[in-house]
């Protein structure tokens, strides 16, 4: 028979129901507020708790008051996360804990692991289904929630740091390569506008007439930044930077300039670079075989001596005055002046103070040096000119080798003085070891010499055809007059005829002559090969005399 329906007190006055299973319990006066649970992937996603549903019970269990049929209270979500531990299922014949009402529980909740109490026979399910759909205690739930989001906390905070510690190395590599891409940008850019035009401004003066003569000395190998701060200092241009800009990178020589001061750069670029070199100053260069004297040839030219060459490369005009100085004045002191003024080299002391060029500027002839001279201080006297010279001079003949013993036999100064006449007697190089043989063979024979370049060394006027009073002429540097070697060099000897001085062919010829204009140059043993030779020239009309 039906039991009656009593009316369900409000959940606040209700107690707990002795022996009821807790699937049947009333609910609390308010069920826990929806809170976000963790996935599978460590996220919270909010739950909401589901509608009711019809009960699935037919009738009340025993010991339980009635309820009316229909809806029954919907528990709460059952946790199927790992760490839960389901009931077993087991039923207890005693009385069961009372459930907890209105979120307050009377015991403390089982925990994962612990059984909660079942209900015996007259069930209208089993065991087994109640206990499943039994809710779990929520003390129990809330405990094992609070474990689980203290470990997911965990997991994620050390997630969070990472994921920070990442994202900071990573703003700051970005800010490293940002911050050398735009340096490296600014370089090229800059690089770029020195190279298109010197776009980078710098202070200069305008216009290109200036205020004042100055003459400017640039060392040897001086960067583009070294003229720029040397023109500076002597007031030419206003900036490094502007010249450097104006010369665009073009190579320019060291030595001595005349230039205006306060002119623009460009302007001293221009004078600098210039092509003809008309602002050069002290600027020679010295041909192998040039006298100190100048010469004049049978077709009338005048061939400008070392002298001579010397005056033109001081000779500038500063401001309304004249510097520099004159053959004469160079002639004097070489005359005059002592060695040890002049930069004479000890192993040429000796033969320059002989009596034989006593009073001569002749006498150093041949200790100056061919090639380019390009440092020759226009300010300076005849003596410190001279010295400069001669005391350079003497370091490149050394560096050729002049001072190492050859087994010839000479002096260095002797072998300076046979380098001398093998450089005016050959009109090729390779003919030079010869035209070296020949001599010492001669030398070695105690016979003249007799070489036409010693007959010419004093005429004012040279050929090649030696005749008449050239071959009578007593001086000290006639070869046909005087035996062994003239008192001084008779021109300016190279690197090339030092060396075949020193390095000379094995052989026995005692004569040879050069037979047309290109030099073409015949050796003999004898003086009759040598007058068939000689022949052959005055076939060519190279020769005249004893034709």
């Amino acid at each position: 028979m039906p039991q009656r329906i009593e009316p369900r007190p409000a959940p606040e006055e209700r107690g707990p129901v002795p022996g009821a299973n807790s699937y049947l319990a009333p609910p609390p006066a308010q069920w826990p507020a929806p809170s976000a649970a963790p996935d599978l992937r460590g996220r919270y996603v909010p739950q909401v708790p589901p509608p009711p549903r019809p009960a699935e019970s037919t009738g009340p269990v025993d010991g339980a008051p009635g309820v009316a049929r229909g809806l029954l209270p919907t528990p709460p979500p059952i946790d199927t996360d790992r760490n839960s531990t389901p009931s077993s299922g087991r039923t207890d014949t005693g009385d069961a804990a009372p459930a907890s009402v209105a979120g307050v529980a009377a015991e403390p909740a089982a925990v994962a692991g612990d059984k909660s109490g079942a209900v015996s026979g007259g069930a209208a399910t089993s065991a087994d289904e109640n206990t499943d759909r039994a809710p779990r205690s929520t003390g129990g739930d809330r405990s094992a929630r609070s474990v689980r989001s203290a470990r997911s906390g965990v997991r994620d905070a050390g997630s969070s740091d990472e994921a920070d510690r990442r994202r900071r190395r990573r703003r700051k590599v970005i800010a490293v390569v940002l911050v050398a891409f735009l340096a490296m940008l600014g370089a090229v850019g800059y690089g770029a506008m020195r190279f298109f035009g010197g776009a980078v401004s710098a202070p200069d003066y305008s216009g290109a007439s200036g205020v004042a003569d100055v003459i400017v000395e640039i060392p040897p190998n001086s960067a583009l930044s070294d003229f720029g701060n040397i023109l500076t200092e002597r007031d030419v241009v206003k900036s490094t930077q502007a010249f450097i800009n104006a010369a665009g990178g073009r190579t320019m020589e060291g030595g001595y300039y005349k230039l205006r001061t306060q002119i623009s750069a460009s302007t001293a670029v221009s004078m600098m670079t210039d092509s003809t070199r008309v602002h050069r100053v002290g600027l020679m260069n010295v041909p192998e075989g040039l006298q100190l004297e100048s010469k004049k040839g049978i077709d009338g030219k005048t061939t400008p001596g070392i002298f001579q060459m010397i005056a033109d490369a001081t000779e500038v005009e500063i401001n309304g005055a004249h510097r520099g100085v004159t053959v004469k004045e160079l002639q004097k002191v070489a005359a005059t002046a002592k060695p040890s003024e002049l930069g004479v080299p000890d192993w040429a002391r000796k033969y320059v103070t002989a009596s034989e060029v006593r009073g001569d500027f002749r006498r150093l002839e041949g200790l100056i040096a061919p090639g380019t001279w390009e440092y020759i201080n226009p300010e300076h006297s005849a003596t410190q000119i001279l010295s400069d010279l001669i005391t350079e001079s003497a370091a490149r003949f050394e560096k050729w080798g002049l001072l190492n013993d050859n087994g010839s036999g000479l002096t260095p100064y002797e072998t300076l003085v046979t380098a001398s006449i093998v450089e005016r007697e050959a009109k090729n190089p390779e003919d030079f070891p010869k035209v070296a043989r020949v001599i010492l063979n001669r030398l070695a024979k105690d016979q003249r010499l007799e070489m036409d370049s010693t007959s010419n060394y004093k005429a004012k006027v040279t050929n090649i055809d030696v005749h008449g009073d050239a071959y009578s002429d007593e001086n000290p540097w006639n070869t046909y007059q005087i035996f062994g070697l003239p008192p001084t060099p008779i021109g300016a000897v190279g690197e090339r005829a030092l060396e075949a001085t020193e390095h000379p062919t094995k052989g026995k010829w005692l004569y040879f002559v050069s037979i047309d204009q290109d030099g073409t140059t015949l050796f003999a043993d004898d003086y009759e090969e040598h007058k068939r030779n000689r022949q052959k020239a005055c076939d060519t009309g190279l020769l005249s005399t004893g034709c």
